[in-house]
């Protein structure tokens, strides 16, 4: 049997089959966002399969690395889904416990990106709310010195991405789910961009604080919007499909310097 047979489960070979057909190659450092249920197939050893599938095909002088964001540490007065009483906010944001990178699980990252996050000599970086996990040659350069302030900008681990030419792999999510969008929030100048004031459990050398920083307002609504125009225009996505999932591999500095430009011309 082969992956393409609809009845029959997806192996690790199956995986580096396809992520090969999409174009990832040994050596690359690529980021990954992905969706475990988007395969519409069982898989053979779950997540995990996924994660040593990506491993096998970048190589030993690859570097993966994934989202690893637990945006539940943060202020109790922007929770929206769920909110929580008002009465509440003082005792979470004294009590909740701070970020530490081997203990605080990942949020709304998948199945995929909390199996990573644990993965034997995978590092994470320092960000309470917005951290990255990263395994291979360039972990730590990709991982150290995550700003607290303006966390997915130019003191973030996207942007140490950007400047050695990294790779975006969607499996199975959309352009919404592609967090590199971001910095390209921080680079390009529209009118309606305004900051904002956010807080976080964190250790410091004297111990548990909340802290409070500055960062951008992110507005997800038009991600969609601006992948789908670069994918027409640029040609630069390569696509294939593994099982039911839809795979999609870019260059991440093209992607963010497309994004600027659509985001200056087109945001208000």
């Amino acid at each position: 049997m082969a992956f393409q047979d609809a009845d029959w489960p997806l192996s690790i070979d199956d995986l580096t089959v396809g992520l090969t057909k999409a174009g990832v190659e040994p050596g690359m450092t690529m980021l990954v966002h992905s969706s475990l249920k988007s395969f519409g197939r069982w898989i053979i050893g779950g997540p995990a399969a996924v994660v040593l599938a990506l491993e096998q095909t970048l190589g030993e002088t690859g570097t993966l690395v994934m989202p690893a964001h637990s945006g539940d540490l943060s202020d109790p007065a922007m929770w929206s889904n769920p909110p929580v009483p008002e009465a509440w906010w003082p005792a979470i944001r004294e009590r909740m416990p701070a970020y530490e990178p081997d203990l605080t699980p990942t949020r709304s990252m998948g199945a995929v990106a909390e199996c990573f996050r644990k993965r034997s000599g995978a590092l994470r970086s320092g960000h309470p709310q917005v951290s990255f996990a990263a395994k291979g040659p360039g972990a730590a350069a990709i991982t150290d010195n995550h700003s607290l302030a303006d966390c997915l900008g130019e003191r973030s681990p996207l942007a140490r991405l950007y400047d050695c030419g990294a790779w975006v792999l969607l499996v199975g999510v959309g352009y919404d789910r592609n967090t590199s969008l971001h910095l390209a929030e921080y680079r390009a100048a529209y009118p309606g961009k305004r900051q904002i004031v956010c807080g976080a459990p964190i250790v410091t050398a004297t111990g548990r604080q909340w802290a409070t920083f500055d960062d951008v307002d992110f507005c997800t609504d038009d991600f969609l919007a601006v992948g789908e125009a670069f994918e027409r225009e640029s040609g630069a996505v390569r696509s294939v499909k593994i099982g039911e999932a839809t795979i999609r591999l870019m260059p991440q500095r093209e992607l963010i310097d497309f994004a600027v430009r659509w985001m200056e011309q087109n945001r208000r």
